[in-house]
């Protein structure tokens, strides 16, 4: 099929090079110029498993021109919806977008589909962007259609699950829209979810939510057993054993981050607040996150005063295998340590110059300068960090790295 997927950030780039991959003709349409440049010379602009030798592979046109999307099927929308400042979502590039595939619809006489792969919340693919589409003259569910299919990629392996979904959730105006659209997934083997616009955008916010939850919930379970001298790992395990809990996510450590989990359990909770209901469980799910990576700290404080010594972090990235520092835990930790005077000293492999952009000052050094610290924070599970020689030092560890407990002080978060 003729692709077009308008936004090469995360999801978009992800989106059209796996589905270059598939056989489809793709166009990746992105305002910025360099990041353009950048993609037409096959340089990814972000680290994922795979992504650079994949797009070495695939032959996919990269453009700033609208109007190359006049001749596809599908259209795709993979804008970014970053938070404003008072937890609302910010929808400018989605209106933006859908401006400018309103304009393309004005001339053509075919009929294609539009997806809404962006997270955003309930009701604004049919109440904010199917008018903004309708101001072509053409009328939604009879010249063109609509769907919302949200995304549930894993940094570090979403090449892997875009490949391998583990369900496919597809918000139609009608039918016609989603047989059209689900004509790229013939070849897969996933469940199918079809539904309306407003639940596709729910179960995205929703099933990010739940996952939010786990970890929170299995945070403070961990905070408990701390007191109690009881190993959370040995209670997750027992936990997981359940086949209504599963295993997955129930971690316990210094909380979550990246750029999915806290930005849509934000958007759900304002969502809520928009609605007249009070959110108050994932207000508390929330705080307890935030709260988790300032524990880490105040462990450190038993043993050393932080004024003037020199603490260490191993890991930046909000988890281990990409370079994205979107909401680290590290971040509140190094506002915290800089807050009680202490010297910081942080190593990461692939993550400093993300982090550098918000602390530029910071001093960002080996992994071998960090072992030389005062104490070291762990605060990414990066296997290497397994590898390293402990003894001798103290380290309070976010992350149940094994090879840690080597060390002379050693102490876990929650274990």
């Amino acid at each position: 099929m003729r692709i077009s997927v308008i936004g090469a950030g995360y999801v978009g780039l992800i989106t059209g090079v796996c589905l270059a991959k598939l056989g489809n003709e793709v166009t990746l349409i992105e305002i910025d110029a360099q990041k353009v440049k950048a993609l037409n010379d096959r340089v990814p602009p972000i680290h994922e498993e795979g992504l650079a030798e994949l797009m070495g592979q695939v032959d996919m046109d990269v453009s700033s021109d609208h109007q190359k999307s006049r001749h596809s099927e599908v259209i795709f929308i993979c804008a970014g919806t970053p938070s404003n400042e008072d937890g609302t979502v910010f929808l400018g590039h989605i209106t933006a977008i859908s401006d400018q595939i309103s304009k393309v619809l004005r001339s053509r006489g075919d009929y294609c589909v539009v997806v809404v792969k962006s997270t955003v919340p309930p009701d604004t693919t049919e109440g904010i962007v199917v008018p903004i589409l309708e101001k072509s003259g053409k009328k939604c569910g009879k010249d063109f259609g609509v769907c919302m299919s949200p995304e549930f990629l894993r940094e570090g392996k979403a090449i892997y699950d875009f490949m391998n979904p583990a369900r496919l959730i597809v918000g139609e105006c009608d039918k016609r829209s989603g047989d059209t659209f689900l004509r790229l997934y013939e070849s897969f083997d996933a469940p199918i979810l079809r539904t309306t616009l407003r639940t596709a955008e729910m179960i995205k916010l929703a099933s990010n939510a739940f996952l939010a939850t786990k970890i929170s919930f299995m945070n403070e379970i961990g905070n408990i057993c701390k007191r109690l001298h009881i190993d959370v790992y040995d209670v997750a395990e027992g936990m997981g054993l359940d086949d209504r809990i599963g295993k997955k996510f129930l971690n316990a450590g210094i909380g979550f981050g990246g750029s999915c989990l806290p930005k849509d359990i934000r958007m759900l909770k304002t969502t809520a607040r928009e609605v007249g209901y009070q959110p108050r469980f994932l207000d508390e799910v929330t705080n307890l996150n935030d709260q988790q990576a300032i524990r880490l700290v105040r462990l450190a404080k038993k043993h050393i005063n932080l004024e003037g010594a020199t603490i260490g972090l191993l890991g930046l990235a909000f988890k281990p295998g990409t370079d994205d520092v979107r909401d680290s835990r590290a971040i509140a930790v190094v506002k915290a340590l800089l807050g009680e005077q202490a010297l910081v000293k942080a190593y990461d492999p692939l993550a400093v110059e993300n982090f550098r952009k918000m602390f530029p000052n910071l001093d960002y050094v080996s992994k071998e300068e960090v072992l030389n610290c005062e104490a070291i924070l762990i605060l990414t599970e990066w296997e290497e960090f397994n590898e390293l020689d402990y003894r001798g030092k103290i380290v309070i560890d976010g992350r149940r790295v094994a090879r840690a407990r080597d060390a002379r002080i050693y102490e876990g978060i929650c274990w």
